[in-house]
Formats: C-alpha cells, structure tokens, sequence
C-alpha cells in the first residue's frame, strides 16, 4: 500500500495520476479539504480510501493499515505569504518530523517535500549538498518550516533513509485551487484569454531587466516521473534538488503561453508590491548534478514543450484536471 498525504493538492494529485499510469491504484490519500475545490483533482483517479490528515496520522500511529511501502508526503501549508509561523511549524514541521520517524522505525519508503525556498535570497547558491544545510538562510515563514525538517532530519541521522526533494517553480495541471500561489503559467492563460496581455512585476535590481527575472520552472509531470523512479530506488535517500538546472525569464515562459495560445506577445510590467520588496528571488536555478550522480533517468522537457502541453492538453480543455485516461 502506498500514501500520499496531500493527495488532492497539485503534486500530490499529479504523483497518483501518475501511479495509475501503470497500474497502481491501491494508494491512501490524506488530505484537509475544507471548502476548497481541491476534491475535484480526484475526480477520475483511483485510489483505495481518502481520509482526513488528522484521522490518518492518527490511525497510522495506531498500527491501523495494513502494510505500508511507502509514504509519499506532500501535505503542507505551502503559501509563502503565511504570516502563522505556528501553524507553519505545527503542519509542515511537527507533522512531517512524526511520519519520517515511524516510517525510519519500520523500514517504509519516506519520501517528502522540502522546498527551493529553504535556499533563501540564493546568495548562496543552489547546491543540494547536506553539508551546507545549517548555512541556508530562509527568507519567509514557509521556507523555515521546510529548512528547519531538513535540518533536524539531518541532526537525527535520517538523511540515510528517508529522501527530501527541493522542489523549484513548478507547474502544471491541477494548480487551480492555489489561488495567488498559482502558477504564472496559470496566471497568463486566464489573462491572455480574459484580455489577450500579460501583466508581470518590473524589476526593482538594476542588475535585472523588466521580465528578465529568472526562475528554474520544472514540470510537474516531469516531477513525478523522478518522484516514482525514487519509489523504486530506496537506497537513494538524502535531500535532492528538483528543477531542470536550467534557469528561464518570466518572459520566456509568458511568451511560450502567447505561443501556445496562437495569440500574439503583449507584456505589461507593473510594479513590485512593496510586501515583496527584499524579498524577492531573482534568480532561482537547480543544481542537478547530484541527483544525475544518484542515476535518475528522467530527461526534463523544455519550457517550451513543457508550456504547450499545459495549455494545449489542460488548461484550454472543458475538464482540465489528470485522470487515470490522460
């Protein structure tokens, strides 16, 4: 039996849709819906059983399921402008810290979100080695939560046996419940269709140009393919970037839905909310060399093809979402 905790989120819908692909469909969804539409990213998969992430966690500590292979957790509160540190910490820290320890106490497959935002302003770089976890510096609320899990699980030893991806700037179907946190790809379809423009931040560094702010946007079917080559491979563990190692401008993307769209380019740059002044990346690009090194095999798809099939087999579709006949 296999769990994804946030199983009707974005990645989390993603990695099931992927799992029926090839025939898996014996999976334990955890999820919190609330009033949200995320319910609708179910709609069509298959999977054994749903339950709240409350019950299951509960349930899990009591022995209820039977034998677990693997937990694939992606469950998290992941707006970067959640100003409820607590509520960070109790759900994206506290939570994560109680299913990696029964999952290293059992020998289960642990798999779980980290996040690019733990690299902070990037000064630093994008490097994936353990040994500079303790040197990042987070830049939000969000970004600690995931940095302080990194961290803690590296201080316990647990690097050895359970495996954390720093996901970059994905997108991709099922991003429609996100709201702000919507990908920009998502942004600019609805607004080439609603009004046929674009409107994106200028930039505030001289060292950037309007729209040439750069970004390692990373497909999440690209992304799952890598999650279940990882399901496959548990004596490949510690944390590992997932992006394409290839940093692209807000432009090239936009300019790629305007392509896809048939519809021509038409970019208006407005200015920076003062909310994300000083804290916003310029420039975000995965370093891949470690996970290529582990041998994963998946070839990352261009901006390009990666946004043409977004908007051409999803977003411009009466039903947009992944299901198990995609």
């Amino acid at each position: 039996m296999i769990v994804i905790t946030g199983g009707a989120g974005f990645i989390g819908s993603a990695m099931l849709w992927k799992l029926n692909q090839v025939g898996i469909s014996d999976v334990i969804i955890a999820d919190e819906l609330g009033d949200s539409n995320k319910w609708k990213n179910l709609v069509g998969l298959r999977f054994h059983d749903y339950l709240h992430k409350t019950d299951f966690l509960k349930k899990l500590c009591e022995e209820k399921f039977p034998r677990i292979d693997t937990i694939i957790h992606m469950g998290a509160i992941s707006a970067t402008t959640e100003t409820n540190v607590d509520l960070l910490m109790e759900n994206n820290f506290a939570y994560t810290k109680d299913l990696a320890l029964f999952c290293a106490q059992r020998s289960i497959r642990f798999i779980y979100a980290s996040s690019a935002a733990t690299y902070g302003d990037g000064s630093q770089g994008y490097n994936d080695d353990e040994e500079k976890l303790t040197s990042l510096r987070p830049l939000n609320g969000y970004g600690y939560s995931k940095y302080i899990f990194d961290v803690w699980a590296q201080r316990k030893q647990l690097l050895n046996k359970i495996v954390g991806l720093k996901f970059f700037n994905v997108f991709g179907p099922n991003e429609y419940h996100k709201g702000d946190m919507a990908s920009v790809v998502f942004k600019a379809y609805h607004q080439i269709a609603d009004k046929g423009v674009v409107k994106l931040f200028q930039s505030d560094n001289p060292a950037y140009a309007d729209g040439e702010q750069m970004r390692d946007f990373v497909y999440v079917k690209d992304c799952v393919e890598v999650m279940y080559w990882l399901m496959q491979k548990p004596d490949v563990n510690g944390v590992y970037n997932l992006g394409t190692g290839k940093a692209r401008t807000f432009k090239d993307l936009v300019t790629a839905a305007f392509i896809a769209m048939r519809k021509p380019v038409n970019i208006e740059y407005i200015p920076m909310p003062p909310a994300l002044q000083g804290k916003y990346q310029y420039f975000t690009e995965a370093r891949m060399d470690k996970l290529a090194k582990a041998g994963c095999p998946v070839k990352f798809k261009s901006l390009e093809e990666s946004v043409a099939d977004y908007v051409q087999q999803h977003l411009s579709k009466e039903f947009p979402y992944l299901s198990h006949t995609d």
